[in-house]
């Protein structure tokens, strides 16, 4: 029993059945390769056949017994692949090649379950090695996993005839729901009109330089999504802490000053209203992590936990300058680089959207900050589904208009959709509340 249960997992029935329903029928080839590799047999000389069918098909060459023999006896490869007589036998296996995925799926799946069991392995000897870091430890086994998880999923050919349905579907629940918008809505009107709010998987990045309002705007989005909507959602800070955050947030619901919040100046009707404020959000799905110059594996590996146990829809990062490199002996570019491509690919692993907050060049101050001059990395630009800039006069124009000193507190900013895979491109009028640190909408008579 001890010696069986060493055994890895295999089928060599079913393999034998795959490849005899191949030489059966060379049609089914095509459809079997789109998830079968060779390294999926347990057996070698079933690896060496598979791949010579293969080189048959993609030689344009029908495989039957005979080309199968002659291929394998150029290459050498006969007597490994169990000669003329085993080859032979494989089609003695299976009637019909009517069942073709069948087999395929058993040995798909015993693959599956081999390389569980190596990679546990693996894990359990990283594991016992104390000179290697347990959190790189974790990353590289959920790596191994999730790479495990893709070997099961194939790619589609759909004919127009099969997506038309669902498309007129689609287009008949946006239909009658004009409200509505595909993806998550920001809450900034005009944007989520022209973005239709952010979708699964997109990486979108908010640009600006210093004090320009990216966390602003980054809160009074996730405001919206989260307070409002209730939709769930993560917020990962990087440069405040959560208590400020969440002073901020009860600044904008309370539409209070966040300076009297902070000081502590405040009336009976001031502490009623952030009462009524933190009963707004009391229950509100937002998970917050303040980690400061948070290491991209633990921010990788905390976003995944985030979604496994709250299902969060959309999260926020702020700000992708401060993520710290594993590789911290790489070029500055080459860490960028590397941090943006993660954060898209994350996006497309947890299928929800991920929005960046970045910093633009110093050569964009006091004008509009163009792709070109988003700091770090051209990749950045590159990996991004959206990319969006703050604009506007930091200090906002003078209440008297006497140059006095004393500045509106309501300044109008735009935002500028620079780029959009999907979508226009072009310009938002927005307000920015500086007592609270709020965008809103423009209103009619402003806009």
């Amino acid at each position: 029993m001890e010696l069986k249960d060493k055994i890895p997992p295999h089928n060599l029935e079913a393999e034998q059945a795959t490849l005899g329903a191949m030489l059966l029928n060379w049609e089914a080839v095509n459809e079997v390769v789109l998830y079968i590799r060779a390294s999926h047999f347990y057996d070698q000389r079933n690896q060496i056949i598979f791949e010579s069918l293969v080189d048959l098909s993609e030689s344009n060459v029908k495989g039957d017994m005979l080309t199968l023999i002659d291929d394998l006896t150029k290459k050498g490869k006969l007597d490994a692949a169990g000669g003329v007589s085993y080859i032979s036998s494989l089609t003695d296996m299976v009637p019909t090649s009517a069942n073709i995925d069948y087999y395929a799926n058993i040995v798909l799946d015993q693959s599956i379950r081999r390389n569980l069991i190596r990679i546990s392995s693996e894990i359990k000897a990283e594991s016992f090695d104390e000179t290697k870091d347990s959190r790189h430890i974790l990353e590289t086994a959920e790596q191994k996993i999730f790479k495990l998880t893709d070997t099961n999923e194939s790619s589609n050919i759909y004919k127009i005839k099969d997506l038309i349905p669902p498309t007129i579907e689609l287009i008949d629940k946006h239909f009658k729901q004009k409200d509505s918008f595909s993806g998550i809505p920001s809450g900034i009107t005009e944007l989520d009109s022209m973005t239709s709010g952010f979708h699964e998987s997109e990486m979108i990045v908010i640009g600006a330089r210093p004090a320009m309002g990216k966390t602003a705007l980054a809160l009074s989005m996730i405001q919206h999504i989260a307070i409002e909507k209730n939709i769930p959602c993560g917020f990962f800070s990087l440069e405040m802490s959560s208590l400020q955050i969440m002073q901020r947030i009860l600044s904008q619901l309370a539409r209070m000053p966040s300076h009297k919040i902070r000081d502590g100046f405040l009336t009976i009707a001031d502490f009623t209203a952030i009462q009524n404020a933190a009963g707004m959000a009391f229950e509100s799905p937002l998970y917050i992590v303040d980690t400061p110059n948070m290491k991209l594996l633990d921010l990788r590996t905390m976003a995944r936990r985030m979604k496994a146990l709250y299902d969060v829809k959309i999260i926020f990062i702020d700000y992708i300058g401060l993520i710290t490199s594993e590789n911290e002996d790489a070029p500055v570019y080459e860490k960028q680089a590397a941090i943006s491509k993660s954060l898209k690919n994350l996006a497309r692993e947890l299928n929800i959207p991920i929005v960046v907050l970045c910093q633009v060049t110093r050569s964009a101050e006091g004008n509009e900050p163009g792709l070109n001059e988003l700091r770090g990395s051209g990749s950045i630009e590159q990996d991004a589904d959206m990319v969006i800039f703050i604009h506007g006069d930091r200090k906002g124009k003078k209440a008297d208009g006497e140059g006095n000193g004393q500045y509106n507190p309501v300044q109008e900013r735009k935002l500028i959709i620079a780029k959009q895979r999907n979508g226009p491109i072009g310009d938002v009028p927005v307000l920015f509340i500086a007592s609270y640190t709020k965008f809103e909408n423009m209103s009619k008579d402003q806009g």
